[in-house]
């Protein structure tokens, strides 16, 4: 999968003699392995009652709404039920100074008035204008759900009709750019692929950034059904002959999904794309992390212990309440047994609660409940799997050798996997591949892996 990112939904509303003086924007930065994510609270309201929402631009959220809130004595306390975030903070000279709590992490979040720069992080590879290609800004239509898409076309400089790709996003709100931990790897592979005369379609995903929909309800299936307009779209210019997709991370499960069934697809590219069934996927891309951590061996066994036992409840309920009933009783008894640690400023139920809202959302489900064989033996167009020896999110070997068994099963020889040395989730260039090492790295997509992607395509499509 692609890059954890910490999602931030923040509660906000301050109360009785206070009230007129807090209604309005409200600036802070939080600051986690080696990322800054700002976040700005709107306040408006008056006689007591207030409201809130919540942004992060960082990550392309806007407009997040907020819930309970008190603030008595300077002392402000907030929290948020899915999943379990709270904020402690003091008032102090025109600044509340506090902690924000969530998943056992407790990072240091002041609050201010002042609007914060965008953070800046050396990036040495992403492109600077002049561009030599031609850039649009390009809105189309999902009529199946109604919502419009926004997104960047590249087209290569000169006359004619061009071969082109559609970048799809792993999972998580993401942008046009895919922009995580300071990079913006969409942007630089549709950047080396217009180079080579590629036309590139990358948009925002539903929800975020400027297009429409709404993000927190929808599954992999839904994002397909984004990807299949935008084929659509592209399918109406002139300016364009053959189409392919190009899919990172959850966009690799996806790719194959919009392939099977929009016969204007002529070849897909995987990029760290999942070949497991997702609830496989999680547990051993969660030991791997764990043992790079070198965390307890107890521990490890444990956790395990407690989600191997959830996502097989996953796979053999269908019915939400009787699930989140099961799944409710075993979270309860694994608590008072002491499997499950307490983070400090949790109780029991947040803890209960956090695993449910993680693991009965829809996304989830559906994740956890996919098994990408069945639908890559259905794939008939070309196909290429990228994958990084030090992926810990999607394991290159497991993964590409069922990508590859798929494909063949269902009689597609016209496929190939790569697995490239020393690249980790994001094909970067790393020591061990844990997603703490992202942000770090100034690389932000290695120039093996897109010269191994433009060399695939221009096979595909014979272009020089």
């Amino acid at each position: 999968m692609k890059a954890m990112t910490l999602i931030l939904v923040i509660a906000l509303s301050f109360g009785w003699l206070w009230a007129q003086d807090i209604t309005g924007d409200w600036h802070g930065l939080l600051e986690v392995s080696g990322i800054k994510l700002r976040i700005v609270v709107h306040i408006k309201g008056s006689g007591g009652k207030l409201e809130a929402t919540f942004d992060s631009p960082d990550q392309g959220a806007f407009g997040l709404p907020v819930s309970s809130v008190t603030f008595k004595n300077r002392a402000l306390n907030l929290e948020i039920d899915a999943p379990p975030i709270t904020y402690s903070g003091t008032w102090k000279d025109g600044t509340i100074q506090g902690v924000f709590r969530q998943s056992g992490l407790e990072l240091p979040l002041d609050l201010q008035r002042d609007k914060l720069q965008k953070p800046v992080y050396d990036r040495p590879q992403e492109p600077k204008k002049p561009f030599p290609y031609k850039v649009k800004q390009v809105k189309f239509r999902n009529r199946e759900a109604g919502i419009k898409l926004a997104g960047t076309l590249t087209l290569p400089a000169g006359k004619g009709a061009h071969p082109a790709v559609i970048l799809i996003s792993g999972s998580g709100p993401q942008d046009r750019n895919e922009e995580l931990m300071g990079h913006k790897p969409f942007l630089v592979i549709a950047d080396h692929l217009t180079r080579q005369g590629f036309a590139v379609l990358r948009f925002d995903d539903r929800g975020t950034g400027k297009s429409g929909g709404q993000f927190s309800t929808a599954t992999s299936f839904d994002f397909a059904s984004d990807v299949k307009s935008a084929v659509s779209f592209l399918k109406k210019r002139k300016d364009i002959s053959q189409i392919g997709l190009v899919g990172h991370s959850e966009g690799g499960l996806i790719a194959p999904l919009v392939a099977t069934e929009t016969p204007e697809v002529q070849f897909i590219v995987l990029l760290a794309g999942p070949g497991q069934r997702g609830d496989q996927l999680l547990l051993l891309q969660e030991e791997l992390i764990w043992r790079v951590d070198e965390t307890d061996e107890e521990k490890i066994q444990r956790s395990l212990y407690i989600n191997r036992y959830i996502f097989d409840l996953v796979l053999r309920e269908n019915d939400t309440d009787a699930l989140q009933a099961q799944m409710r009783d075993f979270l309860t008894k694994s608590v008072a047994d002491s499997l499950i640690d307490i983070p400090e400023g949790y109780s029991q139920e947040d803890v209960t609660q956090q695993y449910m809202d993680q693991m009965t959302n829809p996304w989830m489900l559906t994740f956890l409940r996919h098994d990408p064989a069945p639908v890559l033996e259905e794939v008939r167009c070309p196909v290429l799997a990228l994958n990084g020896s030090k992926d810990l999110q999607v394991p290159a070997k497991v993964n590409l050798e069922a990508i590859s068994a798929a494909l063949e099963k269902g009689g597609n020889r016209n496929c190939e996997t790569i697995e490239l040395e020393g690249l980790n989730h994001l094909f970067q260039e790393c020591e061990t591949g844990h997603p703490n090492e992202y942000a770090a790295i100034e690389q932000t997509f290695s120039p093996r892996a897109l010269e191994a992607l433009s060399d695939w395509l221009k096979k595909q499509t014979g272009l020089k």
